[in-house]
């Protein structure tokens, strides 16, 4: 039995000649092309067919909000932010916090005028303790919104150049520390001199002879008013404070002098709003009975 040959290694004889065919056939199809007259309105039209066939994105202008579909909408464009039209963001009250303000400052105003009626009231005491004295012009009373005031001359109170207060003074002393313990609010005795300079054994300068006539009052307060000592402060300011110019002999007068000074801002603000609460929780009648905490 004769063996079968074997196949010789590499292409077929006949794939040369037909490599040959294929490729004489292509120079003669771009031969013809290249004599072909081409029409740029078909060949336009034939590549935007293609471009459509294979999905060719055209170039999007920045400007231009970029467009989507979904199953709801056709087609979605997105609006362009614009800025709000409203200067500033303000917060939407109810209708009952209007009312509640009025109220609120009704209520306010109510107590500051019983407050006001009160330290009113408070100075008329003063006055009916002090009548003969304020005839007489020994003592002077000014009332502010907060503080009482006092103003001791030196006539009839101490003499000239001394911090020894007279003897027929005490009963003023007495009747005004009496008073004064019924008012409430913190008591600051000062001394005041005119500009004359004075220098003597006991009173080196104006600043020893004012603080040494407040302490001397304050004195006379405790012993004989009873006046509690935790409320009084005792100061000298001299000739620093001058109720008029010192260019005569009546107005050094009016700068020589003590002055009993009350402070009851605290007091104030505590019956104050003690009335507020009462009236805007409707106990007016209440407010109305209330008067100062007693020291």
């Amino acid at each position: 039995m004769d063996e079968e040959e074997c196949p010789k290694p590499g292409l077929p004889a006949y794939m040369g000649t037909f490599a040959d065919l294929m490729s004489l056939l292509m120079c003669f199809f771009v031969l013809l092309l290249s004599f072909a007259e081409t029409d740029a309105t078909k060949f336009k039209r034939i590549a935007d067919s293609l471009e459509k066939a294979f999905g060719v994105q055209r170039q999007v202008p920045a400007t231009e909000p970029p467009m989507g579909t979904s199953p709801i909408f056709d087609k979605f464009s997105p609006g362009i932010p614009q800025p709000t039209p409203l200067e500033s963001l303000q917060q939407q009250t109810s209708q009952d916090a209007p009312k509640l303000r009025t109220f609120t400052s009704d209520a306010a105003d109510k107590a500051q005028a019983m407050a006001e009626a009160l330290m009113s009231q408070t100075a008329h005491q003063l006055v009916d303790v002090l009548t003969d004295e304020l005839a007489k012009g020994l003592l002077q009373l000014e009332a502010g919104p907060k503080h009482l005031t006092i103003r001791i001359e030196e006539r009839g109170s101490f003499g000239s150049g001394t911090a020894d207060l007279n003897p027929v003074f005490q009963d003023v002393a007495r009747r005004l520390g009496q008073a004064l313990e019924q008012i409430p609010g913190k008591v600051s005795i000062e001394g005041h001199t005119d500009n004359l300079p004075i220098s003597t054994a006991r009173f080196r300068s104006n600043w020893d002879l004012s603080a040494a006539r407040a302490a001397s009052l304050a004195n006379s307060l405790l012993v004989v008013g009873g006046l509690s000592a935790e409320r009084l402060r005792v100061q000298g300011h001299a000739d620093t404070r001058p109720l008029v110019a010192n260019d005569t002999a009546a107005n050094r007068a009016l700068n020589r002098r003590v002055e009993i000074v009350i402070d009851m801002s605290e007091p104030v603000d505590t019956y104050t709003n003690r009335v507020q609460l009462l009236i805007e929780n409707g106990d007016s009648d209440q407010a109305q009975q209330l008067g100062w905490t007693r020291p």
